[in-house]
């Protein structure tokens, strides 16, 4: 059942399907990737305990533009402090860790910059442009903030060669004001709307996290508004605060109804849709995504 509006100890056991071991010791290769080429990842940066499934399978989501967010998102465990001033060979260090690491697929993230004119939309492109020129026929994947709307930065991305522009809407729009101050739901539509009306040919995304306090009915209308931008892939997963200082989880919410809503979502259209306890935005992103480049 999917429980709503429960003020959840903060000793309060997790359940049975939300009890898994994180094995980073078999991402060594990993951690001394990150140290060479001096760069971040999301996986490693937040414990994810994904992070040796993903891995094992030639995944991973590098986390460019620093690990400071200029937004102060209830939910997010990144630091809030001022950011630094972007790293311009980051993109460089980037691709050649890919290469390095034989990476199949990859995703790459930012915080919000709102403190740069483009949002950071010119080191996503050229990150991938880096990537590309090294390593032809990479598959990627790009998570991108809202870049406040700006549709030159959006231009930025679509045409970038991303194959996959992922863009999270995270939370049912009347859970905005607490979870996602200084996002504006309709303007993460407009997003994945903009992109696709940019590019057609590449693939939208976007993700949700569930057991903050939204209601069935609610989630339902926002997967609706998502295929009305033609928005191709969903992920639904399991809010976990990062700490007590967070954003209140208000539910544990069982398998069987992400297993509900998966099969809600593929009869609106969705190409494909992940949807579990420990799904995140960019978890074996490379299942969701056809082999194909032509979507």
């Amino acid at each position: 059942m999917l429980v709503m509006n429960m003020r959840l100890s903060p000793n309060l056991s997790r359940p049975a399907w939300l009890k898994k071991n994180l094995a980073l010791n078999s991402c060594r290769s990993l951690k001394l990737a990150l140290r060479k080429f001096k760069l971040n990842t999301v996986c490693h940066e937040s414990g994810c305990p994904n992070i040796s499934e993903c891995f094992s399978k030639g995944v991973a989501t590098f986390l460019i533009l620093g690990q400071t967010c200029t937004r102060s998102c209830s939910f997010c465990g990144l630091s809030k402090i001022k950011p630094q001033d972007p790293d311009p060979d980051e993109p460089r260090r980037i691709a050649q860790a890919v290469s390095f690491l034989s990476l199949d697929y990859l995703v790459i993230t930012s915080p919000a910059r709102d403190d740069l004119i483009d949002g950071g939309a010119g080191y996503f492109s050229q990150t991938v442009r880096e990537i590309l020129n090294l390593s032809p026929g990479k598959r990627i994947e790009i998570l991108i903030p809202d870049f406040l709307g700006r549709k030159d930065s959006f231009r930025e991305v679509a045409l970038s060669g991303a194959e996959t522009i992922a863009h999270n809407l995270e939370t049912v729009p009347g859970l905005y004001r607490q979870v996602r101050p200084g996002a504006d739901y309709q303007r993460s539509l407009g997003v994945l709307a903009a992109i696709k009306q940019i590019n057609s040919k590449v693939y939208t995304k976007s993700g949700l996290m569930l057991g903050l306090g939204e209601k069935k009915k609610q989630l339902k209308r926002v997967l609706k508004d998502l295929r009305f931008v033609d928005c191709d892939f969903l992920t639904l997963g399991q809010y976990l605060p990062p700490s007590l200082s967070h954003y209140p989880l208000k539910a544990y919410i069982h398998p069987e109804v992400f297993s509900e809503l998966k099969t809600y979502a593929l009869t609106l259209g969705f190409k494909a849709v992940a949807s579990g306890p420990y799904v995140r935005s960019s978890y074996l992103a490379h299942l969701l995504v056809p082999t194909s480049t032509t979507s």
